[in-house]
């Protein structure tokens, strides 16, 4: 029998205070529990800024520069990787079943029983299992972004208030049930060291996160991924984003046009000087070079960033405004759409090669369903955000979500009206746990792997829970460990490139096994050949 009970919504950004929890000491409880949410300048190139390494460049310099960027390191195409972000939500989100489904062996509509759906939050006149005996399919699947998710989940509402129709056909996803340890930072979900190494980078930044740590997240990284070379660089408001280049006092007493005309000039007569001197140093031609490129990236500095709408997020109209993603009222009041677009600005126009969006607050097992439901709607209208983003910049998104641990439910329903007359969620539970990624595609429909649709199912899951709604742990490599959950990421992240055959030896010391198993671990065909 259901026992049936109405809650007063918290406030989403409200502190989460609970019985079974000690008081909050480190940073990471304080985020996880919602008591607190979850940067570097760039100057304009001097004579040793010889290490840009930009990956897209929209500079109109003169021919004769244009000719010298190359050299310098200036390159046109850069990485020209696919953009990646991770949403972290630190405390441990429901993922599997009231949002993402997760089935048996078969795949995601391989349904679990009424017990284990239960257990994830569904109440059997909720399950995915039911069919309309007009139909004779379920209300409860929801396909249009591809991968299925409930027909209520807070993620898809939130992703489809964002995400316009036209473009949801070229985005699908994957999800990896997979178990992870509750509340606690030994989680090592963030790829990020590792999406670099597979070739991701930017123009202004390697990494970014929204958090000052190691892997720019709440959870930490693989250890030996850390490359402390590229560790993010700390963006989580639009001032963090505009504060990375100074272009100079010349653009301001100039326009940007005649700022970098006289950037130009200086170049040319500094190399007219060079050419007639020795320097009288050993290293005469590699201190000549220096001088050279420190003009040429200034000039090419001024020409990308002198407007000051080419970086702020607030100033971009497919983010902010009439026709933006968010409204300014929106932007103006919620710093985790803040957050989200100074990211997601910056990732996926190629400044930054990848990026985590850390979102504090999904502990929620308060004895309600209702403090889950509303975070689990703004988290994803961020992610639905980047992926709207992404397909108005005309650009593919690769876009993780996990979280340290999961919630389970005893059955208790909440009747509130954002409790939506689903089940509580009383307790932590790292067996229910599951991440999942979504692609967005701006070429056309992403091809799951698989010759018929059975198989399609097993590659869109990877892994799959028991019948009561526990992560079958010998189900796939990433199962029961967190490092291999991060090695399946990097595999499916090279495999859109068509280069999952060098996934080998770019991690060498990986635990998938071979490459029959890897290709087990893979969702989709390549959406690029290499690069963009």
């Amino acid at each position: 029998m259901l026992i049936r009970r109405s809650n007063k919504t918290r406030h989403v950004d409200a502190p989460l205070y609970h019985n079974d929890h000690s008081r909050p000491m480190t940073r990471r409880e304080f985020i996880a529990q919602g008591f607190c949410t979850g940067a570097a300048t760039l100057m304009g190139g001097s004579v040793l800024s010889l290490f840009a390494n930009p990956r897209q460049a929209h500079a109109t310099l003169s021919a004769d520069l244009e000719a010298l960027k190359s050299s310098c390191g200036i390159a046109t195409q850069g990485a020209g990787k696919i953009p990646f972000i991770v949403f972290d939500l630190a405390g441990g989100a429901n993922i599997s079943g009231s949002n993402v489904l997760v089935g048996k062996r078969g795949g995601q509509l391989d349904f679990l029983t009424t017990g284990g759906y239960s257990k994830l939050g569904l109440p059997g006149d909720m399950s995915p299992a039911i069919s309309n005996p007009q139909t004779g399919l379920s209300d409860f699947i929801n396909n249009e972004l591809g991968l299925a998710f409930h027909s209520d989940s807070a993620f898809l509402r939130g992703m489809l208030e964002r995400i316009s129709p036209a473009n949801r056909a070229n985005i699908n996803g994957a999800v990896i049930p997979a178990r992870s340890e509750n509340d606690t930072g030994n989680n090592p979900h963030n790829p990020m060291y590792g999406i670099n190494k597979a070739g991701a980078d930017g123009s202004l930044l390697t990494l970014i996160g929204s958090r000052s740590s190691d892997s720019g997240g709440n959870s930490m990284a693989p250890a030996m991924m850390i490359d402390p070379g590229a560790r993010p660089t700390k963006i989580d408001r639009p001032s963090d984003v505009t504060g990375l280049v100074d272009t100079g006092d010349l653009i301001g007493l100039l326009s940007q046009d005649d700022s970098v005309a006289v950037m130009e000039s200086i170049q040319r007569i500094s190399d007219l000087k060079l050419n007639r001197v020795s320097t009288e140093i050993s290293a005469d031609d590699v201190v000549k070079d220096l001088v050279r490129c420190g003009y040429v990236k200034s000039a090419d500095i001024a020409d990308r960033f002198g407007d000051p709408s080419t970086l702020n997020p607030e100033l971009d109209t497919d983010i902010v405004g009439d026709g933006g993603i968010f409204t300014a009222e929106e932007f103006a009041s919620d710093g985790e759409y803040r957050k989200t677009a100074s990211v997601m600005k910056l990732v996926v126009n190629g400044y930054a090669g990848a990026g985590t969006i850390t979102m504090g607050g999904f502990d929620y097992h308060t004895g309600d369903r209702s403090t889950g439901e509303v975070r689990d709607l703004r988290a994803g209208r961020c992610m639905g955000a980047c992926l709207e983003y992404a397909a108005r910049r005309g650009l593919p998104l690769m876009m993780y979500v996990c979280s340290d641990g999961s919630v389970a439910s005893n059955g208790m329903i909440d009747d509130s009206v954002n409790g939506r007359g689903k089940g509580v969620w009383t307790g932590d539970n790292s067996s229910t746990a599951a991440s999942f990624f979504m692609v967005y595609n701006p070429n056309g429909t992403i091809q799951l792997l698989g010759a018929s649709p059975e198989q399609q199912a097993m590659h869109q899951q990877i892994g799959y829970m028991r019948s009561d709604a526990s992560v079958e742990t010998a189900s796939s490599p990433a199962a029961n460990n967190v490092n291999l959950l991060v090695d399946t990421v990097l595999l499916n992240y090279m495999a859109l490139h068509g280069q999952q055959g060098q996934f080998a030896s770019t991690f060498p010391q990986h635990g998938l096994g071979n490459a029959a198993l890897m290709d087990s671990l893979t969702a989709f065909e390549p959406i690029v050949n290499g690069i963009l």
